[in-house]
């Protein structure tokens, strides 16, 4: 088990690319953020729901680690909690290196579970000019390209999460599944 924080929580009830932060954020078992846009049962991604509107909803929370942030300033971008769709912010938690089906513990009561990375699309370019290209890194051992830019959840426990609520990783049962884009 490891352990981190949530250091910002968002949500928007109209599609948009960014979402305000908020206070605080209810998450609904089976649905995803109360009063996003996002949640649901079946996909609500926009462009997927015109194709493939009857598919489980494996995107309905978005989380995304603070690093990146730290990271993509070094190289002259301008990113804050929120600004990339992300429902929940975090610091502490390895999100890209958890396997598939590991369940985060978010504050008191909220249970998430891990069902893959985000898959970048090019509304990122439309945030920021050429801030697509740093969301992919090149794996060096098997010379693949994974993606940087967080991690899709489904809400399996209801609860009201907070900045500074806690972070607990519980990892699946052996063997672990690599992440894979959802």
């Amino acid at each position: 088990m490891t352990a981190g924080r949530i250091t910002a929580v968002s949500r928007n009830a109209l599609y948009s690319f960014s979402k305000p932060n908020h206070a605080s954020i209810t998450l609904l078992a089976g649905l995803g953020v109360e009063g996003d846009v996002h949640a649901g049962e079946t996909i609500r991604h926009q462009f997927r729901m015109t194709y493939e509107p009857d598919l489980p909803n494996l995107r309905q929370v978005h989380l995304m680690h603070e690093e990146l942030f730290e990271e993509l300033a070094l190289k002259g971008f301008e990113v804050s909690a929120g600004r990339l769709g992300e429902n929940i912010t975090t610091r502490g938690v390895d999100l890209l290196g958890l396997p598939t089906g590991s369940l985060l513990r978010l504050g008191a009561d909220a249970v998430v579970e891990v069902t893959g990375l985000r898959n970048p699309c090019s509304k990122i370019n439309d945030f920021q000019t050429g801030l697509l290209g740093e969301m992919f890194a090149l794996d060096p051992l098997s010379d693949e390209f994974t993606f940087k830019c967080g991690v899709m959840a489904v809400v399996r426990q209801t609860g009201t999460i907070r900045p500074d609520d806690p972070v607990v990783v519980e990892f699946p049962a052996h063997p672990h599944r690599a992440l894979e884009r959802v």
